[in-house]
């Protein structure tokens, strides 16, 4: 079984009196930053000079500084900055202010699991990674709880390391949910896998082919989207709320029944086959290197003709009018 902490079991003593830059205003940079400063840590924002996250970050009470100078004076630097721009940032201006005894701090281990950066040895090399989006980080530690997070070391250079991770993980409110041991292979690996083969890749997949499989049979767009899309956010919501069991106890019988029994011949052994392989691909390094090279050569455009299609696709268009009646004044 993993190991738990929970907020009884931190102290926020060893790492009070260090600074912390937080590298990125984005919606984590955003949350943890204020929920540090709001901790009682001492907080600094790196960020690049002039753009509307440094007045916004600034405007929320922080000292903001260009991201060199705040690494130069950082005890810890925490990187919330976006994954594929960390290798070029760290070579520019974290790496020649990372002096002996510093923590090199991360919320995604990608950047260290693929050496897409390399630190020295004599630093501490930590992780915090919330299992949730900003807002929701932001929101709970309003709420006086937290979101649960998932923390590692991958290096202890210092013999401090743990007191770090856990200090930022009990400062950020998500000890108070609960702080999980990982290592960085492993919030990398099911990290990436999650999001390929049901959260973001196989959800968005199986949604789209239900949608055709209905219009095909000659049933209305629009009655197409509410049963296959719409309501999909209902079950997930009980799913997460109930686990599996609790959704189908939750459900009507007729569901119940026609999804248990029906449900394998969907998710089947030959998809759980590719998913595997996909999950190979992670592994082995073969789909990190498929995406550094992707986006090295074309950036953001790596994706632009997948979206473009998606754009294009009848359950774009009909899904803007249907998401009008729940959400008139969507500026999507």
């Amino acid at each position: 079984m993993a190991k738990i902490w929970k907020d009884n079991d931190i102290s926020l003593d060893p790492i009070k009196d260090q600074t912390i830059a937080v590298l990125g205003y984005g919606i984590q940079g955003n949350a943890q930053s204020n929920n540090m400063k709001d901790s009682g840590l001492k907080v600094i924002v790196g960020l690049k000079e002039g753009g509307n996250s440094w007045k916004k970050a600034t405007s929320d009470g922080h000292t903001v500084l260009p991201i060199a100078e705040a690494c130069r004076q950082a005890d810890i630097i925490h990187v919330l900055i976006p994954d594929m721009v960390q290798s070029q940032v760290y070579k520019d201006e974290i790496g020649p202010n990372l002096s002996e005894g510093k923590a090199l701090s991360f919320s995604h281990a990608a950047a260290i699991h693929w050496n897409w950066i390399n630190p020295p040895d004599n630093v501490d090399i930590i992780m915090v990674a919330p299992k949730g989006p900003g807002s929701k980080v932001r929101e709970t530690f309003l709420a006086n709880f937290g979101t649960p997070a998932i923390v590692a070391v991958h290096k202890d250079f210092t013999g401090k390391a743990w007191d770090r991770t856990l200090g930022i993980g009990k400062a950020i409110g998500s000890a108070k949910a609960g702080l999980i041991q990982t290592t960085f292979k492993e919030e990398v690996e099911t990290d990436w896998f999650g999001e390929q083969a049901d959260l973001c890749g196989g959800s968005a997949s199986m949604i789209t082919a239900a949608f055709e499989t209905l219009v095909d049979a000659g049933y209305q767009p629009e009655i197409a989207y509410f049963e296959v899309l719409h309501e999909m956010k209902l079950i997930v919501d009980m799913i997460q709320r109930y686990g599996i069991n609790g959704m189908w106890r939750r459900v009507s019988e007729t569901a119940r029944y026609g999804g248990l029994t029906r449900g394998p011949m969907i998710i089947s052994s030959e998809t759980k086959e590719n998913m595997k392989k996909v999950l190979i691909r992670i592994q082995d390094g073969a789909f990190n290197k498929e995406w550094v090279s992707e986006y090295q050569k074309s950036g953001q455009d790596s994706f632009a003709k997948y979206m473009k299609e998606l754009d294009e696709h009848q359950i774009e268009k009909v899904g803007k009018e249907m998401r009008k009646m729940m959400w008139p004044d969507s500026t999507e």
